[in-house]
């Protein structure tokens, strides 16, 4: 069965390159990124875990942790990390889990038979602190991920869980963002003391709260 937001992330135990986890254990009250790929020693995922791993200091500002997964064993996993750091110039910094099993990748859906039915596609899922899945992302196998976009919309979902806003199309870090409306006029004054500007009674712009 397909994940769908809100659902509780399915937990696990897993080897991986930095020994034994139990995924929800592993998370404690952190963030985290599970993301897929096809299979080691594959160019365009060796260009992704490089750009996460030289992007792991912004994740880590966030309170979010970082762990890949592939159907492919550790010991792979071990050998392929070599490569990584070669050709991107930046060594990897958080764990890859070996799951020939496929034990992960059935859990959260990560076989699209229509795709291929023994590798996984790029998925990507978020999860927050509770272990709850706030974002789901799949790529085909021929796409890479944007590390921009997935720091993009945890800063987003970050300022969500804290305040009653929303984010408009193309909202980056510092922003202008929306008022929910849940809030009313006279809640909005309290809430957002740095005033809003009302363009419809239902959209309503308030400068990014935590700046």
């Amino acid at each position: 069965m397909a994940i769908r937001l809100g659902d509780e992330a399915p937990d696990f135990t897993a080897e991986t390159t930095e020994g034994t986890i139990s995924f929800h254990e592993w998370l404690g009250d952190s963030w985290g990124i599970l993301f897929s790929h096809p299979k080691d020693f594959t160019p365009v995922c060796t260009t992704e875990l490089g750009a996460f791993a030289a992007r792991k200091s912004d994740f880590d500002q966030r309170n979010t942790k970082l762990i890949a997964v592939s159907v492919d064993d550790v010991e792979s996993h071990q050998r392929w990390k070599s490569d990584i750091g070669e050709t991107q110039g930046a060594e990897l910094n958080f764990p890859i889990i070996g799951d020939e099993s496929h034990k992960v990748a059935d859990l959260y859906d990560m076989i699209h038979p229509n795709a291929n039915d023994t590798m996984t596609v790029r998925s990507v899922f978020i999860v927050d602190p509770a272990k709850k899945v706030k974002l789901t992302l799949t790529y085909p196998a021929a796409t890479g991920r944007n590390v921009d976009e997935i720091v993009r919309v945890l800063d987003s979902l970050q300022l969500s869980a804290k305040f009653p806003v929303a984010t408009p199309v193309n909202w980056k870090d510092g922003d202008d963002v929306i008022i929910a409306n849940s809030v009313n006029d006279d809640d909005a004054k309290e809430k957002f003391p740095k005033g809003f500007r009302k363009v419809k009674d239902y959209l309503r712009f308030t400068p990014q709260p935590n700046k």
